[in-house]
């Protein structure tokens, strides 16, 4: 059995190997080490308006949670 490996298969790997898309390159990194969900974390956490969002969600979430355990202890 005799594999032959034309000179257009290796122009093709070339091809694939040298071309760089800057943008793209950290998302599939990403998506190649199955850590997509950490990715869009750290790009979401990055920009300034998403973080103060999280940030403002989850205190509203924490002062519910609070309040209707306080409810629930009889303290209000």
């Amino acid at each position: 059995m005799n594999a032959i490996m034309t000179n257009f298969d290796i122009e093709n790997a070339d091809a694939r190997g040298t071309r760089k898309w800057e943008g793209l390159s950290e998302i599939d990194q990403a998506i190649r080490e199955n850590r997509l969900m950490e990715y869009r974390i750290k790009k979401s956490w990055a920009d300034p308006w998403a973080r103060s969002l999280t940030i403002a969600v989850l205190v509203v979430i924490a002062v519910g949670f609070s309040y209707l355990a306080g409810a629930s202890f009889g303290l209000w």
